[in-house]
């Protein structure tokens, strides 16, 4: 009866520093969606204006993508060493770093420093997308979803008024005498501050250290569930988000400067906030919707949805894409499918991964999912300038195919 109780007690302790653990990554996905926001719609404006070809626009969300890529396997190490909270604030740093360089680039007009600096805030993403996992490193399978896109969510409010801090931060940015198309970083830094300052101070105890000490007293019959092995599910998890991410990805990054071209001039800036605030609620804002559906009828099948969603979204964008209207449906649409996928296949490969493994995975995933945006987004630049946004849209199709495709083939294999 004791070993009974003293589970019970256990169990109960874990629930309460999970439920700790989700509102403080949840407060600082809020911080790090403002200072991704910005990056996410100054950064091809910048390219642009610094290189003077619209051609290289792509190479700004390929850098960040590119700086997710590099760093998000020696993050996931660091976690797997030293826990979740040192992890988190390291990205934190990089982006701060970054946020800088890409100031001073703007300032000297240095196109190949500004691509270093806005790796860095890469950098920082890479930690910022493994927040998603910490939620799930302490969650029962039944709320694994639900806990996971909650965190996910908590991007919307950042990530939506990140954008729409691009008008007022070039009116403080010129009052201060800083570059053109860079006040906005003002509130990014500010922003990213304020995240390192709470994962260092608050996130304790770390989710995945203890995760890691309640696995190993399950191996050595304690109270607590194994994990089963899956690597055909966890290789299509992987498959399935980074195919998804490169679809959004690829068009996401070419919106800026279409619409530079189908907006008035001195229209471009707020077109383009409102239209990225948006397209970012369509990631964020529906994620608990997509994590309970997930949880409820099964992570593949909302994989699938979310492929539904892109297809729509890609069929708006390259039927209506001369009108502002048209592309505004189309990224939201985007968003959309790319929340339900990586919300249910970041779930699916959790709890397809045995604990001790879920760093390395995790990593390899964001890694995946990262390196193929950053390629995705320069061929993206390619195709926008010989086939327009809508052949682009059409060829972004491909990865929606292939991802429907593997879920079949892991049915039949399975």
């Amino acid at each position: 009866m004791p070993d009974v109780a003293a589970g019970a007690s256990a169990t109960s302790d874990v629930a309460l520093v999970q439920r700790r653990t989700v509102r403080v990554l949840a407060a600082g996905q809020v911080l790090t969606g403002v200072a991704f926001g910005s990056t996410l719609s100054l950064g091809a404006l910048l390219a642009a204006d610094l290189s003077g070809q619209e051609a290289l626009s792509g190479f700004a969300t390929a850098a960040v993508t590119l700086g997710a890529a590099l760093t998000a396997i020696p993050l996931a190490r660091l976690a797997a060493r030293r826990g979740r909270r040192f992890a988190l604030s390291t990205g934190n740093v990089a982006a701060l770093v970054g946020i800088a360089v890409v100031i001073l680039a703007a300032a000297t007009r240095a196109f190949p420093m500004l691509l270093v600096g806005i790796a860095l805030i890469g950098a920082g993403n890479a930690g910022t997308l493994q927040a998603r996992f910490a939620a799930t490193d302490l969650a029962s399978t039944s709320r694994r979803g639900r806990d996971l896109a909650t965190v996910v969510w908590a991007t919307t409010v950042g990530g939506v008024v990140g954008p729409l801090l691009l008008a007022p931060g070039e009116v403080l940015g010129a009052g201060i005498g800083m570059p053109r198309l860079t006040g906005a970083y003002l509130f990014s830094f500010a922003a990213q501050a304020c995240a390192l300052a709470l994962y260092v101070l608050v996130l304790r105890p770390d989710p995945l250290l203890l995760a890691q000490r309640q696995a190993r007293a399950a191996t050595a019959g304690a109270v607590g569930d194994t994990v089963t092995d899956r690597p055909l599910l966890a290789r299509y998890a992987m498959f399935a988000v980074a195919a998804s991410h490169v679809t959004m990805a690829s068009v996401m990054a070419m919106t800026p400067v279409h619409l530079s071209h189908i907006v008035a001039p001195d229209a471009v800036t707020f077109a383009v906030g409102v239209t990225i605030a948006l397209h970012v609620f369509g990631m964020y804002g529906l994620s608990p919707v997509f994590g309970i559906l997930a949880d409820r009828v099964g992570r593949i099948p909302v994989v699938l949805l979310g492929q539904v969603l892109l297809a729509a979204a890609l069929a708006v964008a390259a039927a209506l894409s001369w009108s502002q209207a048209g592309v505004l449906v189309a990224l939201v649409l985007l968003g959309l499918g790319w929340s339900a996928a990586t919300v249910a296949g970041s779930a699916l490969l959790t709890e397809a991964t045995p604990v001790d493994a879920r760093p390395r995975r995790q990593g390899r995933s964001d890694t995946l999912m990262t390196a193929c945006a950053a390629v995705g987004s320069i061929v993206a630049g390619l195709i926008l300038g010989g086939a327009g946004y809508g052949g682009l849209a059409l060829w972004a199709l491909v990865p929606v195919v292939a991802v429907c495709l593997g879920a079949v083939w892991v049915r039949v294999r399975g």
